[in-house]
């Protein structure tokens, strides 16, 4: 005998439970009469024959043969039921009480005597019952505690071929047991589908057949027109199926059997036939969630003509008296497992030419029955010819459980008629392990074992095993008894706005499971007070069925039962919302999902899914949810759904957490290498980033970590003497990489390697190596100490400190140096620090020399910029650079001019000063220029000096003035009454010597000895500060000047319409005292020179502003002329050329150009204003020249007002630029007015060169753009 059935044997001496319930049972047996009428009868003696020769029978009858109702009596008959019951199951629990009852009346004796029947919530058996009707699930459970099934001498598997899952593994079961019972007899009926498989899987059991119908049944195939996209059109459908309705209703008397999908559609076309049906017609609703009452009506006699609606239901398990006729869609709700999602679905599908032949079977009972399918002959023969056995589409986790408690074969091994899919064994198994059911060798756990002993679903059953942990034992049992049961509420068609208003007493605002509590309490509230009757009438004025609510009483009733074997206990205290749904979650890790759109979920494994409409939560949309149960129909729904806080699945779940460990770095605070941890659940983000110790998660890479960032990287707060020591050799062999722009002198994998091999293996943090070291150096002084050799690649000869030296002495002062090589970043290079004050000081010249050690390459990246025919002279270049370097000297003048003076003095090569391509010098061959304030924080930083002049140049003077403020600084002077004003003084800053300007500063009624930071400031303003204390102490001359100034009148006319006529009178004034006091000679800076300058002045100045006023006159004059010319309308059509003309005519005479403007340019206006009228005449005929003319002098022009525009916006001068300005101005003359001469040579070229000459110059970063511009 095989050793798992050897496991099934009774153990010697133990006395089944089941054989003292079957001793007790009463001998008498009824009468048993047979129905003559039913098909069944003319076979009775052939089954009677075939049991008493065989265990097993098959029998094959088709709908309304009598099998079901007559079999039993046979059994009861024959004498079987004396030696145990008769059992008969049934796939639905409305079958198995509506055979029980006929049986029991065609027998004549009451329901629960000889015939009695129990199905879940309700069991009507009692010790005389000899034939017990039953749902197969109920024999499932009784094998728990009855494995030989000693309490039954006689099974009828009926409706076998519905092929449910309990069906098969019933089959399965007893094909092992049936040898270990000889006893035992076995008769499986069938509809006519597929009968021989059955019989080859019993041995070659015998079939008999028997007849189904006595009456023909006409079959007629309707077609339902589908929309353009194939899917299915409701309203075509209804059109159809009223149609058929019709069409039947003439053809005579008789009750109609309509076959629908499910509830929704039976009440939908419920409401569509009301409105149509004939008088006399009663339309009757059929499913197996109906009260028994409703059900009742569907078997009770009646006068009126009937349409049922019915689910599949109807197909085989009952026989409804009367039909004469079958309306068939063809489709029906199948349960069907999904891989995918990992969810149970229901999808609407086409039913199998097996459920179809059912279905029309229904009719032709009491007379010739027609049966109208509403798809075409052709769909038909297109189907599958049986429905799939459930096992082939189910999820099989209960059966796996049920299997392995009773140690029965691996379900792989299992004799099922039809082996289940290997990918829903491995789901079923996933399952249990997410159950803790089983553990990962798929060995039953003592989850599993106490699971196995609870009639229920797996998933409900693990929610009672936490409560108990939880101390929500009570809150749990109630909700898990409701979701047995079924839903207490109820929802009539006819009156769902009242029932939804109703059931708003019960909703809770963030979960439908404490619905169920709700409820609960609210019954049990009133059950003590009110009557049956009336506890009937509340339920109904509150739209809850008192059945169903009995039932889940008893469901509650009976898990009480069954905790208390298992020990668990109800809780005294009620739990709260966070206790009971962390209970429920055990069972439900898979049906939690989070909110990714705005009504949208992720469920586990990436499925997608709703809140059901009818919860509580559809409206709410909470972050995270559970729900009871996934059920994909139009879309996956989440059914009874609770809002939950994603911290409560970390415990129940933590056998299924994926840990993802990223980022482990070394934190110095708390001396640990500490890491992130992301936590996620079937690909759901419980925890984004949690801070975790990562020498627990990795201790031989948190080892590593330590080495290399603690102690390799200096980052370890300790006393030990040892780092000091060695961090010291560290920095000195980096400075030598950061001087040589070399890093490959500092070995750091050789420190590593050091430390790796000295430090104990078990090491991995602060606290564990402080301790390991102080015991350790206590033996080693040096312990841990490196030598400088043994992490080293090799010597840097050529790093000294002449070549690379600390300090820059610029202006006496020692600049420190700091070297960074980071190329790419602001500070890689030789890094300087200017204080502020010292900033305007220094010059481009003094920083291009750059370090000795630096200096080699830079003159070879400068020469091999230079233009080919200049290169060729010069290689090999690097040799060139060498000598070069070693040579010239650096700092008193530009390294370009520097470099240039040496290539024609020692090899008579020339360089033209554009020829050096300065902007081709990388920038850490250029100081990084940091400037710092009086605490030695840089306040800038950068590679051009220019630009951080004019950036600094307001700041820089106020406060140089304040700092730099001696006796020397004075106010309100009007007469030279002061001692010699020196050219430049020595202060100190912050110990530094800094040389200071002093210069006379022009305050309009006075003037002031400030001192500047730059000699060009310090003159400019000596200047103007001259030219007013000259004018004060003249100022009776200028005043009767000022008077009797030459054609004053006129010039005011003109002046007039630009400026104030007073402001002029000034500017004429201030022009004259700088053309007699102001000369290019070196500055007056003694009181002799000074009054020597007046007296000497004094005598022409009436001569200089006769000539000055005539000429400003002529200006004026031809300045108005050629703004009335340019009004003529002729010239309106030439826009480019006019524009220019009006644009340089502003440039010329604005308000207070006699100010801006020197005298040495002035007297060059009237030539320049006479080619502007020259230029007008021309224009008129050949315009076309004057604009190939003007695109000539556009780009210098532009070039102009960029570089004027940042020299009056900066504090600092450009020098050349009046030059520049002038040559602009002969170059317009040349190009315009050609016949008027030019006073100097002028060309393009000239202007280029003025150009670089500025831009070698200042520097500037916006005057070198504009000269590429030019």
């Amino acid at each position: 005998m095989p050793s798992d059935l050897k496991r099934l044997r009774r153990r010697p001496g133990k006395i089944d439970r089941s054989e003292k319930a079957k001793s007790e049972q009463t001998t008498g047996t009824p009468a048993v009469t047979f129905a003559m009428d039913l098909p069944i009868h003319a076979k009775l003696d052939d089954i009677r024959a075939a049991l008493i020769q065989h265990q097993v029978l098959v029998v094959s009858g088709e709908t309304g043969s009598g099998k079901t109702t007559q079999i039993p009596k046979l059994c009861l008959a024959m004498g079987r039921g004396k030696d145990g019951q008769i059992g008969h199951t049934q796939p639905r629990r409305i079958a198995a009480r509506a055979v029980a009852n006929r049986i029991a009346e065609e027998l004549k004796v009451p329901l629960g005597d000889v015939v009695g029947f129990k199905i879940r919530h309700t069991d009507t058996t009692s010790d005389n019952t000899r034939i017990k009707l039953m749902t197969d699930g109920i024999l499932l459970a009784e094998l728990q505690r009855d494995r030989h099934l000693r309490k039954y001498d006689t099974l009828i598997i009926d409706e076998a071929h519905e092929r449910s899952l309990n069906i098969d593994f019933i089959l399965g079961y007893l094909k092992q047991l049936l040898p270990m019972r000889p006893d035992l007899k076995l008769i499986v009926t069938s509809a006519t589908i597929d009968v021989e498989r059955f019989s080859e899987y019993f041995d070659q059991a015998p079939v008999i057949e028997v007849s189904g119908r006595t009456y023909p049944v006409e079959v007629r195939y309707r077609t339902v027109e589908q929309a353009v996209d194939d899917e299915r059109d409701d309203d075509a459908e209804l059109s159809a199926l009223l149609a058929a309705v019709c069409e039947l209703s003439q053809d005579g008397h008789g009750d109609m059997l309509i076959f629908l999908e499910g509830e929704r559609e039976i009440h939908e076309t419920a409401r569509f036939l009301e409105k149509q049906k004939p008088g006399n017609t009663d339309i009757l609703p059929l499913y197996s969630r109906l009260s028994s009452a409703r059900q009742a009506k569907i078997f009770a006699p009646h006068k009126r003509h009937r349409i049922i609606l019915a689910t599949n239901v109807a197909e085989t398990s009952l026989t409804i008296p009367g039909i004469r006729y079958v309306i068939d869609r063809g489709y029906a709700r199948i349960s069907r497992y999904s891989r995918r999602s990992k969810v149970q679905q229901l999808p609407v599908e086409k039913i199998s030419r097996a459920s179809a032949e059912q279905r029309k079977g229904r009719c032709g009972r009491v007379a010739d029955g027609i049966c109208i399918r509403l798809y075409s002959e052709e769909d038909y023969a297109t189907r599958p010819e049986f429905t799939d056995p459930e096992i082939l589409r189910t999820n099989l986790a209960s059966v796996i459980l049920q299997m392995k408690a009773l140690n029965l074969p691996d379900i792989r091994d299992f004799p099922f008629i039809n082996q289940p899919d290997p990918r829903f064994i491995n789901d079923g198994l996933r399952l249990l392990i997410e159950l803790k059911a089983i553990n990962a060798d798929g060995l039953l756990a003592r989850t599993g074992k106490q699971l196995a002993r609870l009639p229920l679903d797996p998933r409900l059953g693990c929610m009672l095993l936490a409560a108990n942990a939880l101390g929500c034992v009570s809150e749990i049992l109630i909700v898990v008894s409701a979701l047995s049961a079924q839903d207490p509420r109820e929802r009539p068609p006819d009156a769902q706005e009242k029932a939804d208003a109703a059931h708003e007493q019960f909703r809770d605002e963030r979960s439908d499971f404490i619905m169920f509590l709700n409820i609960w309490r609210f019954y049990h509230e009133h059950v003590k007070q009110l009557s049956r009757n009336q506890l009937h009438k509340l339920c109904q004025q509150n739209f809850l069925s008192y059945v169903r609510i009995r039932e889940w009483k008893e469901v509650h009733k009976q898990l009480i039962v069954l905790l208390a074997e298992l020990d668990i206990r109800a809780n005294s205290q009620p739990a709260d919302y966070d206790a009971i749904h962390s209970a429920l979650l055990p069972g439900l890790l898979s049906h939690v999902a989070v909110k990714t759109d705005e009504k949208e979920y992720t469920g586990a494994r990436g499925i997608k899914l709703h809140i059901f409409p009818g919860s509580s939560q559809f409206s709410k949309l909470p972050k995270w949810i559970v729900a009871a149960e996934l059920v994909e129909t139009s879309r996956l729904y989440a059914r009874t759904v609770a809002a939950i806080n994603p911290q409560w699945l970390i415990k129940p779940a933590a056998h299924l957490l994926q840990r993802e460990y990223f980022e482990p770095h070394w934190d110095s605070k708390i001396q640990q290498v500490m890491g992130y941890e992301r936590v996620t659940l079937f690909g759901l983000l419980l925890i984004a980033s949690q801070k975790i110790n990562y020498g627990k998660v990795n201790p031989r890479e948190a080892r590593a970590i330590f080495i290399r960032h603690a102690l390799v990287e200096n980052n370890f707060h300790t006393r030990a003497v040892f780092l000091k020591h060695n961090q010291k050799i560290i920095e000195e062999i980096k400075l030598l990489e950061q001087k040589s722009r070399r890093l490959d002198i500092y070995n750091e994998e050789a420190l590593y390697d050091f430390y790796d091999k000295n430090i104990p293996e078990n090491i991995s943090n602060g606290p564990a190596f402080e301790q390991w070291y102080t015991t350790a150096s206590k033996e080693h002084e040096n312990l841990l100490c490196v030598d400088k050799q043994d992490i080293i690649y090799h010597e840097a000869e050529s790093v000294t400190a002449e070549r690379f030296p600390d300090t820059l002495e610029i202006n006496r002062n020692p600049l420190p140096l700091n070297y960074k090589f980071s190329p790419g970043e602001i500070d890689d290079g030789v890094n300087i620090d200017i204080p502020l004050l010292m900033l305007n000081q220094i010059s481009n010249d003094q920083l291009e020399g750059l370090v000795p050690g630096m200096l080699e390459e830079k003159i070879t990246v400068m020469l091999r910029a230079l233009p080919k025919n200049i290169r060729r002279n010069l290689v090999p270049v690097p040799e060139t650079a060498r000598e070069c370097a070693a040579t010239i000297k650096t700092g008193d003048k530009g390294l370009a001019v520097n470099l240039a003076e040496y290539l024609f003095r020692s090899r008579g090569i020339r360089v033209p000063a554009e020829a050096w391509q300065v902007a081709s010098i990388p920038d850490h061959l250029r100081f990084n220029i940091r400037v710092m304030d009086g605490d030695n924080h840089v306040l800038a930083q950068g590679r051009d000096l220019d630009k951080l002049k004019n950036r600094f140049s307001k700041q820089l003077q106020s406060r140089f003035s304040v700092i730099s403020s001696t006796g020397l600084n004075r106010e309100g002077i009007t007469r030279w009454d002061f001692d010699d004003l020196p050219a430049e003084i020595e202060i100190k800053i912050n110990n530094m010597p800094v040389t200071a300007y002093p210069a006379l500063v022009d305050r309009q009624d006075s003037v002031t000895i400030c001192s500047f930071d730059t000699k060009e400031k310090a003159q400019l303003n000596m200047q103007a500060g001259l030219k007013r204390l000259f004018m004060l102490e003249l100022a009776r001359d200028f005043n009767y000047m000022k008077k009797n100034l030459p054609r004053i009148g006129e010039m005011c006319l003109y002046y007039s319409a630009m400026g104030q006529v007073e402001d002029l009178k000034n500017d004429l004034l201030n022009l004259v005292a700088t053309e007699v006091f102001i000369t290019d000679e070196q500055d007056i800076r003694t009181r002799q020179s000074f009054d020597h300058r007046k007296v000497q002045g004094s005598k022409v100045l009436l001569t200089e502003a006769n000539n000055i006023c005539l000429l400003v006159s002529n200006i004026l004059k031809s300045h108005n002329e050629i703004n009335l010319g340019i009004s003529d309308k002729s010239l309106t059509a030439m826009t480019n050329s006019i524009d220019d003309i009006k644009q340089h005519l502003a440039s010329l005479v604005f308000p207070g150009f006699l100010q801006k403007v020197p005298l040495t340019l002035l007297k060059h206006y009237p030539r320049y204003l006479d080619a502007v009228k020259k230029r007008l005449e021309k224009l008129a005929y050949v315009s076309h020249k004057d604009e190939i003319q003007l695109n000539k002098l556009k780009p210098y022009w532009a070039v102009y007002i960029q570089i004027e525009e940042l020299n009056r916006t900066s504090d600092n001068i450009c020098p050349g630029l009046d030059a520049f300005r002038f040559m602009l101005e002969e170059y317009r003359v040349s190009l315009f007015a050609q016949e008027l001469g030019t006073a100097i040579s002028i060309s393009p070229e000239r202007l280029q060169r003025q150009l670089d000459s500025i831009r070698n110059i200042s520097g500037s970063v916006l005057i070198k753009k504009a000269g590429k511009n030019a």
